[in-house]
């Protein structure tokens, strides 16, 4: 992830990097808000779908 708990975001910002099928997918914020809880670690495996940031909404 390249934001951690407390961190501000904006709505369109990249906040982590996904890698699937050997191509990197650039996953934007959703949300203005604060980063509340990240909620996988680098290099966990995830599905499609799942939530990775609690982001407090602003």
């Amino acid at each position: 992830p390249y934001i951690k708990v407390g961190d501000k975001v904006k709505i369109g910002q990249v906040v982590c990097i996904v890698e699937a099928m050997k191509l990197f997918n650039e996953i934007e914020s959703e949300h203005d808000g604060v980063v509340e809880k990240v909620l996988v670690d680098t290099m966990d495996s995830i599905e499609y779908g799942q939530e990775l940031f609690l982001v407090r909404v602003e």
